[in-house]
């Protein structure tokens, strides 16, 4: 039977050599390294991918400040805080490639020094720097996930590969309740907002340091112009998959990246009357519950062999608790309802494994670039979007939970719209009923 499946795996295009590209598709250009340092460069990228989540979620916490510095208007900090997704968004196709193309070591680098630079600006205060530091803090971040995930097939079998993305999420979404939980008392307290920016800048070059002597270099040199190294998107973007992997991961990914990390404080605040501290606390159980479901749900799915089944619980957990937080508040205790939310969205992780899975090895690191692009592409979209629904819908007033709940119908679609289209993904894990090959064969 494994020999069966190995021929058909043989057989599917999707497997074929890429003609013409700059990848070694051979798997012995990576065998001279052992696969633990591939593990321990992941471990320190996981640091870097928590710092640059807590700085996604960090604006989140000081809203009033930077509307009163500022003097922007609801849709203006929607648009300011959302630029951070436009640079990520176009910057996930070219770290993809990068990493294919020269490996892990420079890329990261260069990716942590970007987002470190992002901050300092960020700090400096005027209006001119918070936008190219947003800006810089996305193009940098890009490389974040996209080279842990990178390390992480290098250095994980496949039978756990769901399980190490689950982690690398975990690490992500600790940083961003650090971003919450953490950060709001401190520049509401012993430090005013401008040099928190500037000392995460600071560690984040410290870590960029790290990472360049700990990452391992790839054995082989890359040849052909540097236009060729984008090559493998054309296997991963002709993929139908692709594009369901990556809807869907971004319709879950957006009611946690800007309905709680950039509004769920002031909802709170401003629409059902918490205190600064409580509204905080709160929200930061988003962030939370995402550091249990994101590797939880990651295991089940490697545990049960099929990824499906998982994702679509996860996406009915985070419909029910959703619509419950944003319309049935009362009948939910505080912070039960935000936890389970983000356990459910943890399930958005799983579309990450399936479009590995589902396309050849040699474009693996521009598969997740693709997916980060097509994720983050919606959210840069719908960032604005939402801060211009709650602008209609309060008339230009001050914000209340009426306002929050007409608002929210754009999150409850989403998720709905999620759940409809997971319907029609193929079923990637070692469970899942194999084909013949020529049905792959037509049906690709």
């Amino acid at each position: 039977m494994q020999k069966m499946l190995k021929s058909t795996t043989a057989l599917s295009p999707q497997t074929a050599p890429l003609a013409g590209t700059a990848i070694e598709t051979r798997p012995e250009a990576w065998r001279e390294q052992p696969k633990t340092t591939f593990i321990a460069a992941w471990a320190l990228c996981l640091v870097f991918y928590f710092l640059q989540y807590a700085l996604r979620s960090a604006p989140g916490v000081m809203i009033p400040e930077l509307t009163a510095a500022f003097g922007l208007t609801t849709l203006g900090i929607s648009t300011l805080l959302g630029l951070y997704y436009y640079t990520y968004a176009g910057f996930a196709i070219v770290a993809g490639a990068a990493l294919d193309r020269y490996g892990a070591k420079l890329p990261i680098f260069v990716g942590v020094l970007t987002v470190a630079a992002g901050s300092v600006l960020f700090g400096l205060g005027s209006i001119g720097m918070l936008q190219s530091g947003r800006l810089l803090q996305g193009a940098g971040s890009a490389f974040a996930f996209t080279g842990a995930v990178y390390l992480a097939v290098h250095g994980f079998s496949a039978r756990w590969l769901a399980t190490a993305i689950g982690v690398t999420q975990f690490a992500g979404m600790l940083g961003g309740f650090a971003g919450q939980f953490a950060v709001g008392p401190l520049v509401h307290g012993p430090i005013p907002w401008q040099w928190f920016w500037i000392c995460a800048g600071a560690v984040l070059a410290l870590i960029a340091v790290l990472l360049l002597f700990a990452t391992p270099s790839r054995q082989t040199r890359a040849t052909g112009s540097i236009r060729g190294m984008f090559a493998p998107y054309k296997v991963v973007l002709t993929n139908p998959q692709s594009y369901l992997c990556g809807i869907i991961g971004g319709l879950l990914f957006m009611p946690t990246a800007i309905g709680d990390m950039i509004w769920g404080v002031p909802f709170l605040r401003q629409g059902l009357d918490a205190t600064a501290a409580a509204a905080v606390a709160r929200s930061s159980m988003v962030p939370l519950g995402w550091v249990i479901g994101a590797p939880l749900l990651g295991f089940l799915a490697d545990r049960i062999g099929r990824r499906k089944p998982v994702l679509l619980a996860g996406i009915i957990v985070m419909l029910l608790s959703g619509i419950g937080i944003a319309y049935l508040d009362a009948l939910i205790p505080p912070y039960v309802g935000g936890l389970i939310f983000g356990i459910g969205s943890g399930a958005a992780m799983i579309p990450y494994t399936m479009i590995k899975e589902a396309n050849p090895d040699p474009v693996k690191g521009s598969a997740t670039g693709a997916m980060n692009f097509l994720v983050f592409s919606l959210s840069a979209f719908l960032a604005p979007v939402f801060g211009l629904a709650l602008t209609r819908f309060s008339g230009g007033r001050s914000l209340t939970l009426a306002t929050f709940q007409e608002a929210d119908t754009i999150w409850v679609g989403a998720i709905v719209l999620s759940l409809i289209l997971t319907f029609f993904l193929r079923e990637t894990g070692v469970g899942a009923p194999r084909v013949p090959a020529a049905s792959v064969i037509r049906s690709s």
